[in-house]
């Protein structure tokens, strides 16, 4: 906890750091936090997004952090909310690696090993620079894969539900850290095959994977088939494609490059740490059982992936890519730096040695963090415009992956304003399409009455003595449920923005327009619901039987009656 406020503490003087996805991550909990307001329990179209055009982006991005950020925000101010979310999740770090060095280190050395896996470089860069809570929340839990793969390779088919709920809350949080976690988890059971000269780690471990991507469907489902609604293609884009983010990596944009050689460095100096810290604690690994090879493979693995030679591995293994950034390797590596770093200083005879050892590698990474904080945007500013844009209707910014397909983003009225200190009034709700020009005109000779207008819902009175196409502040995407009079009817994209279209005969009409319940929705929920009845009942079946029952005699446990003559 001490270690957590250090981190934080400079927020309480400079404001929040705002990172790289800072602005895309509480613009998503403050959207969230008002959809719970409206009754909508797991958002799926975050309403304010594209200036109040909307997207599906809850759709795509998993649920967990931005569910955490909304509560938080709910019960604090949101100005503060960002430092309560890095506090709490750097705690959960800590108490995730203590776990997992408990099972093998002495007490003060699985201490230390929490308190640099929670305040390590990486994360830093994580909370000065990137301002990715998600991914800070999907790495607390990767100790936690760690500290449970080498239970399962020794056979302890028990810990099977739990690596699956840990491996679906890494799903839950952020995607590319799932990516990571699972072939990380690939990984360490093909070591553990090896180690034990058998394939049941395998089998043990596969269970896990299925039963964690089973919980993880509710997400994971819709967020599959509905891709092709999407341009996601975009997360590949340009400056976001695995091969442009190699360490040490050249590019023509500064901005882009100083960053990649911030953290390069990072990166390098954890390795050389790392590594001196393997070579120390190799005299003593037969008492650490499995994790010294499996931590070994891991990191040899996680650095082999952040240089460029790997790159025919980044496109031959499915969904890598997908992690976009190689340095983001540096999370599972850090799980080794705290392990092996807190191992070797137990090598030494004399505590002072010991204690003076991890004295200079956190003052190592404080000096670091010093010079981040001296480095990283801090801004006071965000948090009020964002709550400014939302609550004036402007809304803010949208996101290139999650735009319908025939969306350009950047012609949708509102754009040009992002860089405005203050939020202009809010786009009409409903307009008027002019098939001549091609463009949104207002609603001149239309009476329109909103009745409701939230983020899944949208339901007004039309009149007007002509036909007339109606444009409604919404972009159009296939889960949209269009009815005129009670009577479904199909709705058009308008050719440059995708705004959803609506044609009307003369006269009065009634139309509701309702974001509704797919059939990949309810499969995935039903998965999930499955997986979760699957793993109480498999955890139930394979639960260690108390000493008390152990101890009964077998008569007694199977029911028999005891002996008459049993008291004589």
């Amino acid at each position: 906890m001490l270690a957590a406020t250090a981190v934080v503490t400079p927020m309480f003087f400079l404001g929040n750091a705002s990172g790289h996805d800072f602005q895309f991550h509480l613009a998503s909990w403050m959207d969230a936090a008002g959809q719970w307001r409206e009754g909508i329990v797991y958002p799926r179209w975050a309403e304010w997004a594209n200036w109040g055009f909307g997207e599906p982006r809850f759709v795509f991005y998993p649920p967990a952090s931005w569910m955490m950020g909304a509560a938080l925000g709910s019960v604090l101010p949101w100005m503060i909310a960002p430092g309560a979310f890095i506090w709490l999740t750097l705690i959960a770090a800590g108490m995730a690696m203590w776990k997992l060095a408990d099972q093998l280190l002495p007490g003060p050395q699985a201490a230390a090993a929490a308190i640099l896996f929670a305040v390590n470089p990486y994360h830093l860069v994580i909370v000065y620079y990137r301002s990715d809570f998600a991914e800070l929340l999907a790495g607390a839990l990767l100790p936690l894969v760690l500290s449970t793969a080498p239970r399962i390779s020794r056979g302890e088919w028990r810990r099977v539900p739990l690596l699956a709920v840990v491996f679906a809350g890494i799903w839950f949080s952020n995607a590319p850290a799932g990516v990571i976690a699972t072939y990380s988890l690939v990984l360490l059971l093909l070591v553990g095959c090896i180690l034990r000269h058998s394939f049941e780690p395998l089998v043990a471990g596969g269970t896990a994977v299925v039963a964690g991507f089973g919980l993880a469907a509710i997400y994971v489902v819709p967020a599959g088939w509905e891709q092709r609604w999407v341009q996601i293609a975009q997360a590949l884009s340009e400056n976001l494609h695995p091969s442009q983010n190699f360490l040490f990596t050249h590019s023509n944009d500064p901005e882009f490059l100083l960053f990649n050689w911030k953290v390069s460095g990072v990166a390098l100096g954890l390795m050389l740490v790392t590594g001196i810290a393997a070579v120390f604690s190799a005299r003593k690994r037969r008492q650490y059982t499995d994790i010294w090879w499996m931590l070994v493979a891991l990191g040899a693995a996680s650095v082999l992936l952040m240089f460029r030679p790997s790159l025919p591995i980044w496109r031959f293994f499915p969904r890598l890519r997908f992690v976009q950034f190689p340095w983001r390797w540096l999370e599972p590596l850090s799980v080794a730096f705290a392990f092996f770093v807190a191992a070797a200083t137990n090598l030494s005879r004399r505590w002072r040695s010991s204690w003076l050892m991890i004295g200079l590698v956190v003052g190592t990474i404080a000096a670091t963090g010093v010079l981040m904080v001296q480095d990283a945007w801090w801004d006071s500013d965000d948090v009020p415009f964002l709550e400014a844009a939302i609550r004036s209707g402007h809304g803010y910014e949208g996101t290139d992956e999650y735009a319908p397909l025939g969306c350009d983003r950047y012609e949708l009225p509102g754009h040009s304003s992002d860089s405005e200190e203050s939020s202009p009034a809010a786009t009409p709700r409903v307009a008027k399409f002019d098939s001549e020009s091609g463009k949104i005109v207002s609603a001149a000779g239309v009476r329109i009455h909103v009745e409701r207008w939230s983020a899944n819902q949208k339901v007004f009175a039309e009149q007007s003595s002509r036909p007339v196409t109606l444009a409604l502040r919404l972009l159009n995407y296939p889960v949209w449920e269009e009815r005129v009079d009670g009577e479904r009817t199909r709705a058009y994209s308008e050719p440059t923005t995708a705004a959803l279209l609506l044609p009307l005969g003369p006269g009065a009409h009634g139309v509701e327009v309702r974001f509704r319940r797919t059939w990949d929705q309810t499969a995935g929920a039903a998965i999930s619901a499955i997986s979760a009845i699957g793993l109480l009942l498999f955890a139930r079946r394979f639960r260690p039987r108390s000493p008390a029952a152990l101890a009964r005699p077998r008569n007694e446990i199977r029911g028999s009656k005891a002996s008459p003559v049993s008291g004589a």
